[in-house]
C-alpha cells in the first residue's frame, strides 16, 4: 500500500511538470517620451530659493532602469521677464535653480528645450493655509480599530481653493495623495486625512498641505484614479495616458507629440507627526 502511494504521487508530479509551459508575452514599446518632473514647492518659513525640475524619458515595462535626460536648457521667466536657470547636476538629469524667487499669485512661464524642441507651461504660484494642528484618533477606520490622523487647517473665507494632500509613513514604502476643493468647507476649518490602515504606536508620519491650481487639482484626480484610488476590477477600461499643461510648441501640430508630466508652483506647509 505503502509503494502504491508512492508511485501514485511521483505519477501525478510527473503530470503536473509536464503541465507546465512558458508563455512569452510579447510587449510592444513605444517611442520613449520625455517626462518633465517640475513641481516648484516654496515651503513656508523658507525662502524657496532651492528648487530641482527632472528629466527622464519612459521606458520598458520589464526595466529596472529609468533613463535620465541631460543636456537640456531649462528656465522659469515670471511677469516681470526676470529669467530663474536651472543647471544640470552633470549625467543626472536632475536641474537645479539657486535663486528661484517664489511670489504668491505670481505667474510662471517654464521652458524646456530638448533635442530641437522647446516646451512651454504656464502657472500661477497658489498659497495654502498653515497647518494648526494635528489630532490622532485610535478609533479610526472602516472598524473603529484603527489609528488615523487629521491634520487640520483653516480654508481662506471668499475665494476657491484647490488642495493636494501627501502622507508619508515611516513604515510604509508607499505615499499617499489625495486633492481637495472648498466647496464644502469654505472659509470654515477643515482637514485632511491618512489613508493607511497599518500605523502604530512610534511610526513616523509626515504630512504636506500644497496649495494648486484647480486645472492641476483636476488632472491628480485623474492620475489617482488611475493609480487605483477608484478600486479598479477585472473589466475596468484600461488606462490611458494623461495629459499635464506642458506643451511642445515647437511640433504643436502633431496631437501625439507631447512630454508627460506636469508644471505645478505651490506654496506647501509640512508637519512630522510620531503616533502615541
Amino acid at each position: 500500500m505503502k509503494k502504491a502511494i508512492q508511485y501514485t504521487a511521483l505519477l501525478l508530479s510527473f503530470l503536473l511538470i509536464s503541465c507546465e509551459e512558458v508563455v512569452d508575452v510579447n510587449l510592444d514599446t513605444a517611442s520613449p517620451k520625455l517626462v518633465i518632473e517640475a513641481s516648484i514647492n516654496w515651503l513656508k518659513g523658507t525662502d524657496g530659493n532651492l528648487q530641482t525640475i527632472q528629466l527622464t524619458t519612459t521606458t520598458g515595462y520589464f526595466s529596472n532602469t529609468i533613463p535620465v535626460v541631460s543636456g537640456a536648457t531649462i528656465f522659469i521667466t515670471n511677469s516681470s521677464n526676470a529669467q530663474f536657470n536651472f543647471i544640470e547636476t552633470p549625467k543626472t538629469g536632475e536641474y537645479i535653480c539657486n535663486n528661484f524667487i517664489p511670489v504668491i499669485n505670481e505667474t510662471y512661464v517654464l521652458t524646456v528645450i530638448h533635442d530641437g524642441a522647446t516646451y512651454n507651461a504656464t502657472e500661477k504660484l497658489k498659497s495654502v493655509s498653515p497647518i494648526s494642528e494635528i489630532v490622532q484618533n485610535n478609533e479610526g477606520g472602516f472598524t473603529g480599530k484603527n489609528i488615523e490622523i487629521k491634520t487640520y487647517y483653516t480654508d481662506p473665507a471668499d475665494e476657491s481653493n484647490y488642495y493636494l494632500y501627501k502622507y508619508i509613513y515611516s513604515n510604509q514604502k508607499k505615499k499617499n495623495y489625495y486633492a481637495d476643493e472648498d466647496t464644502f468647507f469654505q472659509g470654515n476649518k477643515f482637514f485632511s486625512i491618512s489613508q493607511s490602515d497599518d500605523l502604530k504606536v512610534g511610526d513616523e508620519v509626515t504630512v504636506s498641505h500644497y496649495g494648486i491650481s484647480k486645472a492641476y487639482y483636476n488632472y491628480i484626480n485623474v492620475i489617482v484614479s488611475i493609480a487605483g484610488g477608484n478600486g479598479g476590477g477585472p473589466f475596468q477600461s484600461p488606462p490611458a495616458t494623461v495629459r499635464g499643461n506642458i506643451i511642445n510648441t515647437t511640433n504643436a501640430a502633431n496631437a501625439a507629440n507631447y512630454p508627460l508630466g506636469y508644471f505645478a508652483v505651490s506654496e506647501t506647509d509640512t508637519r512630522t507627526y510620531t503616533i502615541q
